[in-house]
């Protein structure tokens, strides 16, 4: 297949979700409502409620939805042909993906606000409440580890990449400062914060960090570790609008302009897909299904988006029919940055031993290489475009991040504050979120703990999507298209957790690890297992639920015959 006609079909399904199927389920189902206040609007504290312009949330929904995931994942999954990746991106963004991602906003709204943890306590039960805070911050420090790893590896394997950073992270400062202090013209700040950053990227390359502070320090894990983590601290503990807000605004460029041309520079060369349509069922890492369906997790459907939208959007949107261009549009965006991923990769390749000798090396790398041909193919130098997709990698992680440790801030003071009032304090929450964070950076431990980060990325979705289905069932809505997926991704979900428990268990009991791995597979595996227990037990209290529901509604009815 030529990979023009897989964009081609991108944007079909785009055009049909956004414009037919989201449109249908906010006008006829959730009837969004433009007159109805808002939580931003009411509760407005310039921390974490402020009403934002869709244009600016749009940008801040996608850098903040789209991390690492929906490029490395597709790059990964190509082991089993492009085809299954194919068909999964597409058919799960359609049904799932941006179903999750408008409906967790529309809940939270219609719930002043409530973040996942208020939301099941007020839909479900006190007993889902915590069990879900629990596994929820567990999920997240899998995130901190993972990503903050992913920030330093690359920070130093690409010595150009911590200016780009660095001038990322003063042009978001100044985004928030003119739009919000100097009441700038948003078009004027976007341009003028967007060159900046490029200019960045175009200075990482003739002033790399080696240069700059000599190869010592641009090798240290540790400097490039806690400056990762103070970067973090600040996106925690500050109004949302002087850091978090505004640098994901602009780094949403960064990627966006990346993610354009680079569709630019497939048409121009409209190279066909190389790899295999299909390998086979099972490989090394495991079967289609349920293995890859949580392997590309972020381009199709992913619980991370549930908590953007639900702990973060959704208490920015200034009005209810604000929920579907950036809830449901930006979904249907990262579906197409996911299928340029997988282009990256399975087009650029003369055969499957060229593509997986590249995959040794990293995902990351494959993706970087990519973008550099597809840049290139428009006019750009090779080296340029391969650092434009290299710095592409490091601002998808770090804006991710800096969410996951203000997330962390907010589940630590929901789970702990009843036990202590210091837990509701934001720098103690997000001190501890930060230091556990880089532990797991330093031991090396993230590496254990991200086997398992597929499995309860998608048990997360499949949490979201109960709460959706317990909220339309509360409101007396139609909740097929939100309860069949879920039981979709649940079934999935238990079952991949179960099959990647069990391997690395019997790795353990046959004797096939030794040491520190013996110890990360022991651990991770139990931790498998329970985190299935917990699915279970979270799924009895959601029938629970819409078995209530359900006899609210039929009552009135029983009661006029």
């Amino acid at each position: 297949m030529n990979a023009v006609l897989v964009l081609i079909i991108g944007f079909i399904i785009f055009i049909i979700g956004y414009r037919v199927y989201a449109k249908y389920v906010d006008t006829r189902i959730v009837k969004a409502d433009p007159k109805k206040a808002t939580p931003a609007k009411l509760y407005m504290d310039g921390v974490e409620f402020m009403p934002t312009s869709k244009n600016i949330l749009f940008g801040y929904q996608f850098k903040s939805i789209a991390g690492a995931g929906p490029v490395l994942g597709p790059i990964i999954a190509l082991q089993w042909g492009w085809l299954p990746a194919l068909i999964w991106i597409l058919l799960g963004t359609l049904f799932i993906g941006w179903v999750q991602d408008y409906s967790s906003a529309m809940a939270a709204m219609r719930h002043e606000g409530a973040s996942m943890g208020g939301l099941s306590h007020k839909l479900i039960s006190p007993r889902a409440r915590i069990i879900l805070l629990a596994f929820l911050y567990f999920y997240l420090l899998l995130i901190a580890g993972a990503f903050g790893a992913v920030v330093v590896n690359t920070a130093i394997g690409l010595k150009g990449s911590p200016m780009a950073w660095l001038f990322m992270t003063g042009s978001g400062i100044l985004a928030g400062q003119m739009i919000y202090r100097w009441k700038k013209d948003i078009i004027l700040t976007t341009v003028v914060t967007v060159v900046i950053t490029l200019f960045g990227i175009w200075v990482g390359t003739v002033a790399p960090s080696n240069v700059i502070i000599g190869d010592t320090l641009a090798n240290s894990r540790v400097l490039w570790g806690i400056l990762t983590f103070v970067f973090c601290y600040f996106a925690a503990v500050l109004p949302i609008w002087r850091f978090a807000l505004p640098i994901n605004y602009v780094a949403s460029y960064v990627v966006l302009l990346g993610l354009f041309f680079g569709i630019i520079g497939v048409f121009v060369l409209h190279p066909n897909l190389t790899l295999p349509a299909y390998t086979s069922f099972t490989i090394k890492i495991g079967p289609i299904w349920p293995i890859m369906f949580v392997t590309i997790a972020c381009g199709a459907i992913s619980g991370w988006h549930s908590l953007v939208s639900s702990a973060g959007t959704a208490r920015q949107l200034e009005y209810e029919t604000d929920a579907r261009p950036v809830g449901g549009g930006v979904m249907f965006v990262e579906m197409m940055l996911a299928l340029f991923a997988l282009i990256t990769a399975g087009a650029v390749f003369s055969s499957s031993s060229e593509y997986a000798a590249a995959l040794v090396k990293g995902p990351a790398g494959v993706f970087a290489a990519g973008v550099g041909k597809f840049l290139n193919a428009i006019g750009l130098p090779l080296k340029i475009g391969t650092t434009y997709g290299s710095v592409m990698m490091i601002f998808l992680a770090v804006t991710i991040l800096q969410l996951v440790i203000r997330f962390m801030k907010i589940a630590t003071s929901e789970l702990l504050g009843d036990v202590s009032p210091v837990f509701k304090n934001a720098h103690v929450g997000t001190f501890i979120a930060s230091l556990l964070g880089i532990l797991l950076v330093f031991t090396g431990w993230w590496q254990y703990l991200w086997v398992l980060f597929g499995g309860a990325n998608q048990l997360m979705a499949s949490l979201a999507l109960m709460l959706i289905t317990a909220w339309l069932m509360s409101e007396g809505k139609n909740s097929l298209w939100a309860l069949l997926p879920m039981i979709f991704m649940l079934v999935t979900t238990i079952a991949a957790l179960l099959y990647t428990s069990y391997g690395l268990l019997v790795k353990v009991f046959t004797g096939a690890v030794k040491g520190e791995a013996l110890i990360g597979n022991t651990i991770m595996g139990f931790v498998g297992f329970f985190l299935v227990i917990a699915a279970l037990v979270l799924a009895v209290e959601g029938v629970k639920a819409f078995k209530r529901y359900q006899a609210i509604r039929v009552q009135p009815a029983t009661v006029k015959a």
